[in-house]
């Protein structure tokens, strides 16, 4: 738990908590489908587990969902994993992320943003019209529902483009961001084999231009299945030869058409990190995304019309299709191409401030970074449009929640949350409605029936457990790829609790109804039988002017005992000398308690992370556990493999 005192840090005023989307929602269903008129939040998400279907069926009939063809009931299944959600039902994503162009057609559906930070933007209309375009031309191509399409792009507009004319043909999108190498691509694309790749012939980023057609040719060899390239010239190169041109397949003036597929229908293939094989390849279905981002974005982010949504990611991260979403209900998105801190640390800032975000979201660590930096957001940008920031990809510290509190303004709604890849959706996060308490994420979200359960599968309350959620929700993987028994799937998340869903976070779910996230269950320290989370004795450490970052790991000794080691990046200039060793352990004992000292404190030349910038304790735990560098990760899946070689030899001298 929080080791605040019970004091909210920020309350929704009573106007704010009235005009809430959430609020006017549940004075609906209590009307329509008998949910709970008092309790507010907690009454609505416990009506919400436990009427499944009823909660459902009225997120479709509140935000209009268009069925070409009705649905027989809700849930045909409910069993995980292979919940079967609203059969004989047709539909299709990219036409209900398309409907504002109806009646906003000259409003800002993107906002483009690069380096120079200045905003560009695109119509409801013409997105309409080069999706109608380009998804003609991807059927003259031969492109069928269920034949994968694939992009190597920035965010920027062609890639949203090119995921709605994929879906509306009813064919499943995938993408990487160019700054992933060719190995790393063709870890992911060569498993789903796409007929179609869109490309750049490179990115700028950091103020610099970076060449990629070197990759794209070799990405052309190696996928055999392809059978049209479109190249779009971000750095004015021509086409290579065989090639289509962006311009010519979305300069027609096409109504698009929608396949009308089933409601699990595959939409797009997101990956996992996979630091230790294979990236398993991850099937999300065109209703269970509609669905569940209806209720996401529209409900617990209170995003509509007038409101504009920005999330600082790229195309090979998850939270780039959630950004996508936003169109789902008639947000304009915002688009940034480039560096999160060129040409300075407060650079997301500056482009909330230029393109008027109402919601924007970023990462913990950026977050940090700017507490690090000496930022000062409301002095030197005007945030007055921001009502919202969110925060994502590891826990927001307690510290971060403070800054943003007294750097932001002091009305500020802060949303930590929490969810992944696996269901592309968030577990427990942002409620409009309710206080926020530093450290924790306001409440598990509508429709998730999430616990913390010990070993035995006993839930917890304001102790710590592992995260599971004991309903299916829509966004749940319809399969992996290449998975044709189910059993990864299965192996993934069913394997520890039969017919519940285990997703590897430590959490406290506490009795006022909030959540606290620890860190990854499968790095888990356990010392002396006590269960720590790793993102603890991050958010104490990091406190320190002197660590950039670190990475803590515990490991089980041949002889019974247990070696936990602290590895700290220093910032320029410091040294890890007796002082600050002491300093590190005093912070940690003070803050935290004596079991989380750590062994040994050992300063390192970097921390490596995945290419979506989370931390690797496993391939690092089993480097130092003994085993080979090839074996312990995968090396296309790091961001630095050469920070990984002195993990290794520490490995070496120590046997």
């Amino acid at each position: 738990m929080s080791t605040d005192s019970f004091q909210p840090l920020w309350q929704p005023d009573p106007e704010r908590i009235a005009r809430a989307r959430i609020t006017r929602f549940q004075a609906w269903a209590v009307e329509h489908h008998g949910a709970p008129a008092d309790g507010g939040y907690p009454a609505l998400q416990r009506w919400s587990v436990d009427e499944l279907d009823t909660f459902w069926r009225a997120v479709t009939e509140w935000f209009d969902v268009r069925f070409s063809h009705p649905y027989a009931r809700v849930l045909g299944d409910r069993s995980m994993p292979g919940a079967q959600w609203f059969p004989e039902a047709t539909l299709n994503y990219a036409e209900h992320a398309l409907r504002a162009a109806s009646t906003r057609a000259d409003e800002p559906a993107l906002l483009h943003v690069d380096e120079t930070h200045e905003p560009r933007p695109v119509t409801w209309a013409e997105l309409r019209r080069q999706v109608g375009s380009l998804a003609a031309e991807l059927r003259s191509l031969g492109v069928r529902p269920g034949d994968r399409v694939s992009g190597y792009l920035p965010n920027v507009p062609e890639a949203v483009v090119a995921l709605l004319a994929t879906a509306a043909v009813g064919a499943v999108w995938t993408s990487c961001a160019p700054d992933f190498g060719a190995r790393s691509v063709l870890d992911r694309f060569q498993q789903v084999e796409p007929v179609v790749l869109f490309t750049v012939d490179g990115y700028r980023y950091g103020g610099k231009e970076h060449d990629r057609r070197e990759v794209v040719t070799e990405l052309r060899s190696e996928l055999p299945t392809l059978r049209a390239v479109i190249h779009i010239p971000l750095l004015g190169t021509e086409a290579p030869e065989g090639a289509l041109d962006w311009s010519a397949l979305t300069s027609a003036d096409t109504e698009p058409v929608f396949e009308q597929v089933p409601f699990d229908h595959p939409l797009w293939v997101l990956y996992s990190s996979g630091t230790t094989g294979l990236p398993k390849a991850i099937v999300q279905s065109q209703g269970g995304i509609l669905v569940e981002h209806l209720k996401q974005l529209g409900l617990h982010c209170d995003l509509g019309p007038e409101d504009r949504f920005f999330w600082y990611t790229s195309t090979g991260w998850m939270m780039w299709n959630f950004l996508v979403s936003g169109l789902l209900t008639g947000t304009t998105i915002v688009l940034y191409d480039g560096s999160p801190g060129y040409p300075d640390t407060g650079a997301q800032w500056r482009i909330a401030e230029r393109t008027k975000a109402t919601l924007y979201g970023t990462s913990a660590a950026y977050v940090m970074a700017c507490r690090k930096a000496g930022v000062h957001p409301s002095r030197d940008f005007d945030l007055s449009s921001v009502q919202c920031v969110a925060t994502t990809g590891s826990p927001l510290p307690p510290d971060g929640f403070r800054w943003l509190h007294d750097e932001v303004r002091d009305n500020l709604w802060i949303a930590s949350v929490s969810g992944g890849t696996d269901v592309c959706s968030c577990f427990a996060g942002a409620v409009p409605t309710l206080p926020v308490h530093v450290g924790e994420l306001q409440a598990p979200c509508l429709g998730t029936d999430l616990q913390s359960w010990d070993p035995s599968g006993n839930p917890l309350v304001d102790e710590v457990g592992e995260l599971v959620v004991t309903n299916p929700m829509p966004s749940m993987p319809i399969h992996f790829w290449n998975d044709p028994d189910g059993s990864r799937y299965h192996d993934s998340y069913f394997d520890t609790y039969p017919g519940v869903w285990r997703h590897g976070d430590w959490i406290t779910l506490t009795s006022r109804g909030s959540v606290v996230i620890h860190g990854r269950s499968d790095s888990t320290l356990n010392r002396q039988g006590v269960r720590m989370g790793s993102a603890d004795i991050y958010e104490a450490v990091e406190r320190l002017p002197e660590i950039r970052e670190s990475l803590v790991i515990g490991i089980e000794q041949p002889d019974g005992g247990y070696w936990m080691p602290l590895f700290v990046h220093l910032a320029p200039g410091a040294v890890l000398d007796e002082a600050l060793l002491n300093r590190i352990k005093q912070t940690i004992r003070e803050q935290l308690s004596p079991r989380h000292v750590p062994d040994e404190i050992i300063e390192v030349p970097g921390v490596p992370h995945t290419l979506t910038g989370k931390r690797i304790e496993v391939p690092v735990k089993r480097l130092l556990q003994g085993t080979p560098l090839e074996k312990a990760v995968n090396p296309g899946s790091i961001d630095n493999l050469d920070l990984l070689n002195f993990y290794e030899d520490l490995a070496r001298k120590r046997a």
